[in-house]
């Protein structure tokens, strides 16, 4: 009986597999090459042991940024890029794990094609094996090249950081199989993930805010800071592996025996029934409704990472004012305010980047509307179809806009000073995340079989921001990101003639797509 339960996993395996060719590489190169590229980035700062000490003595003393890179277990260069790197490369690597559970389970079941599949040759476990089995893929793969690229500085080391980032890829890997069989939307399963990681986080950082030793209670409550209590590079604790091995299977054994017990498509978590009388006004109405909730999820998380990653600035100013050779570079820029001024600008870089992400999903929730087919009963009465993409894609454009704004106004209030310049630096990102929006609806109108390849446009730059500078890659490279084209603001003067080009190509692109959607057909 198990064993045809099982039936059809390798097949269902490959073909999840050959859907995410392109996604699983690209999670692993960049999880893994922001850790790989950690030596260089920090060698060139912090090229002596004494410098490398006065950094970890800075931030065991700093507990704003102890929340957000965790405690520092070694000053030697393995222990610092361990530190600097590992705790974004497991949520990294967590984000990689919901995705691709989710993608291959409950939105499988949603969009009816489960159903096809299970009405063949294909087993009850099978679908969530395989989609366990390719999160395993993407979890293996960034653990490999962690230890490819940090072998040099200490094979253990390399190891244990690779098996606690593949381990927490793992872990919310099966949080997501959980949160699949409660709900029937994929976007509230992965809603559920997203906030028991984001939940985690949370955890972790509150606890090595409070305890520099990482023995804080609510870390340990955070598989994120069982990932830190690793402690590579600082005198490894390899039984905390077993903690992570054991969270992963005990959330397998509840998925599966949660799976066995609901119908495909059905879900525990029941859908409340909608009002007997309509109250939306037209198709901009529903379109708002449907990406209603995810715009005031991102706008809140937006304003919280923004209130918090702002009362991080002068602590950046302290945790370098002790390293002379630190202390002479930020000098030359301008002293402790310029150094403010960078890391603000690059927390706003960073939530701008961010927020493409937020445009692309709004995008694509369009093309998710036409492939399910609920597009068709609208469009079959007098609604045009550039009024109905219009309603869609409003969400993406004055949405993005909105959640910097929020981004804005968080790292305001946490700074306490320059509260205008900072909004106007956060507002100064659209023209770069609606030039993506704009590649995501061209792609979606002309070439809707590769509309999902806008997340890979988003990630691509993502990785040309975080990773590319520490990579040292060529400009050309670089300037591949329409980021790289804006000013660095706070901090640097406002580059009109860029911005106003991106925006005009974003109108191109968005036009461009708008035509070619206009002239093909439905579902194609």
């Amino acid at each position: 009986m198990t064993a045809l339960a099982g039936t059809g996993t390798g097949t269902l395996t490959r073909l999840a597999l050959r859907r995410d060719r392109l996604a699983v590489p690209l999670w692993a190169l960049v999880t893994g090459g922001l850790v790989a590229s950690g030596p260089g980035s920090l060698e060139g700062l912090y090229g002596t042991a004494r410098a490398r000490a006065e950094l970890a003595a800075s931030m065991t003393a700093n507990s704003s940024l102890r929340s957000l890179y965790g405690p520092v277990f070694s000053d030697s260069l393995g222990g610092l890029v361990a530190w600097r790197f590992g705790t974004f490369a497991a949520v990294l690597a967590a984000v990689a794990g919901i995705m691709t559970v989710i993608r291959h389970t409950r939105e499988e079941e949603e969009t009816g094609r489960q159903e096809l599949l299970s009405a063949g040759a294909v087993g009850r476990r099978a679908p969530l094996t395989s989609a366990l089995l390719a999160a395993l893929a993407v979890s293996t793969a960034t653990a490999l090249l962690i230890v490819a690229g940090l072998a040099g500085r200490g094979l253990a080391g390399a190891v244990a950081l690779g098996l606690a980032v593949g381990g927490t890829g793992m872990v919310f890997a099966t949080v997501a199989a959980l949160a699949a069989q409660l709900t029937e939307s994929a976007r509230l399963a992965r809603g559920i993930a997203g906030g028991v990681l984001g939940l985690a986080f949370a955890l972790r950082a509150a606890g090595d805010s409070g305890d520099a030793s990482g023995g804080s209670a609510l870390t340990w409550l955070s598989p994120v800071g069982w990932a830190s209590n690793v402690r590579a590079y600082g005198g490894e604790r390899w039984w905390v592996l077993l903690l992570i091995a054991a969270a992963v299977l005990v959330q397998t054994v509840l998925a599966y025996g949660l799976a066995a017990r609901r119908d495909v498509g059905a879900s525990f978590l029941a859908t409340r029934p909608g009002p007997a009388s309509g109250r939306l006004s037209g198709a901009g109405a529903l379109a708002l409704r449907l990406q209603r909730g995810a715009l005031i999820g991102w706008g809140l998380g937006f304003l919280l990472g923004g209130a918090v990653f702002g009362s991080m600035a002068e602590g950046a100013a302290e945790l370098v004012g002790d390293n002379d050779k630190a202390r002479e570079i930020f000098e030359r820029m301008g002293g402790q305010t310029a150094l403010a001024d960078a890391f603000l600008a690059t927390m706003v870089s960073l939530f701008g980047m961010l927020a493409a992400l937020y445009a692309v999903g709004a995008v694509l929730r369009a093309h998710g509307e036409e492939t399910s087919g609920r597009a068709e009963p609208l469009l079959a009465a007098s609604l045009g179809r550039l009024r109905w993409a219009a309603g869609h894609l409003a969400p993406a454009f004055a949405g993005s806009a909105g959640i910097l704004l929020a981004s804005g106004l968080g790292l305001a209030l946490g700074h306490g000073s320059d509260g205008w310049a900072v909004v106007g630096a956060s507002l100064a990102q659209l023209p770069a995340v609606w030039t993506l929006a704009g590649v995501a609806v061209l792609l979606w109108g002309a070439v809707p079989g590769a509309a999902a390849a806008g997340w890979g446009a988003a990630g691509l730059c993502l990785a040309l921001g975080w990773v590319g500078p520490a990579l040292d890659l060529p400009r050309a490279v670089l300037d591949l990101s329409p980021y790289a084209h804006l000013a660095k603001l706070p901090g640097q003067d406002m580059a009109w003639g860029p911005a106003l080009a991106l925006t005009a190509l974003a109108a191109v692109l968005t036009g461009a797509g708008l035509a070619a959607l206009r002239r093909r057909d439905l579902r194609v």
